[in-house]
């Protein structure tokens, strides 16, 4: 028999765990460093298995990359992380969505913190016809779901959804048709895979799916799953027909969430990675009067990609 590495017949008594040393909860003359209150300090990354529900009713399951915050005040030492995990593990069998104010309040009770913050990252799977064959392909979309619950327990829920196109550039274009009619010469105008993220802070009527058919009706070029020939025409016309610099796509986009009442702020940045320059061509709008910052950090810009 394999020897283990620690005494797996000490079970210790509720006494016994309780009379441990635990560091994370001594008095204040153990703080290194100043003796100040700290903004965020948790958890980032940690990964399970959560219950969503489609729009269809249906319920799927998807690996959830979880950072889970709370604030720290001066005089305390710190905070026993594993009870963050642990409270995600209890609501691990409901659907996040609707437990997310539970699940915040959980741990800011637990931790004895004056306000919590948690950011669910995932890709959620959208089946999307192809454009003329008879296929249907699962679309994965990049979603951010982040939750606040400040020191008033004034409950925010904010959206992020990445919706990825094609955007034909309109300058090529015109470019294109001029040697084509001039000197008959074969051109091919310039496009390239574009990244869209949306932030809603939204009320409980909107799903994902809503996001996905908002974006789809203002920008009309979304990249493809299942292509065949036939479905590859109709994308080249598409493109020709919804020509757009990203100063456009950010406009289009607007025109579409402004007129959506269950989203009561939003943001909309776009990068559209040249395949002509060696550079990205990027725009941010904001909602009227938004909350959201028209301040967008090199991480963030470099964050928009396609994720497979």
């Amino acid at each position: 028999m394999k020897e283990t590495k620690y005494d797996n017949k000490y079970k210790p008594s509720s006494e016994e765990i309780n009379s441990f040393p635990d560091l994370q909860n001594g008095p204040s003359n153990l703080i290194k460093g100043s003796n100040v209150g700290i903004q965020q300090v948790g958890t980032h990354n940690f990964k399970l298995p959560l219950k969503y529900k489609k729009q269809n009713g249906e319920d799927v399951v998807l690996e959830t990359k979880v950072t889970g915050t709370v604030s720290l005040e001066a005089g305390k030492k710190g905070i026993n992380m594993s009870r963050i995990t642990r409270s995600f593990y209890e609501f691990q069998n409901d659907y996040v969505f609707e437990k997310l104010h539970d699940i915040l309040l959980k741990y800011k009770e637990d931790l004895k913190s004056l306000s919590a913050k948690v950011g669910l990252n995932f890709s959620y799977p959208i089946l999307l016809p192809s454009l003329r064959s008879d296929n249907l392909g699962y679309q994965y979309y990049n979603v951010t779901l982040e939750g606040n619950l400040n020191d008033k327990d004034i409950f925010k829920k904010i959206l992020h959804f990445d919706f990825v196109y094609s955007s034909a550039c309109p300058c090529s274009y015109e470019l294109a048709e001029h040697a084509r009619s001039t000197r008959n010469k074969a051109t091919v105008t310039h496009s390239q895979r574009s990244v869209a993220r949306i932030s809603v802070d939204f009320n409980d009527r909107i799903c994902i799916e809503d996001l996905q058919k908002i974006c789809e009706q203002a920008l009309n070029t979304e990249t493809q799953v299942i292509v065949k020939r036939e479905d590859e025409m109709a994308f080249a016309e598409l493109n020709g027909s919804h020509l757009k610099f990203v100063e456009d796509a950010v406009r289009l986009l607007y025109q579409q969430l402004i007129k959506d009442t269950r989203i009561n702020d939003f943001r909309v940045i776009c990068s559209h990675q040249e395949s002509l320059h060696s550079h990205d061509a990027i725009s941010v709008i904001l909602a009227p009067n938004s909350k959201f910052s028209s301040d967008i950090s090199h991480e963030m810009w470099s964050s928009l990609i396609h994720k497979s």
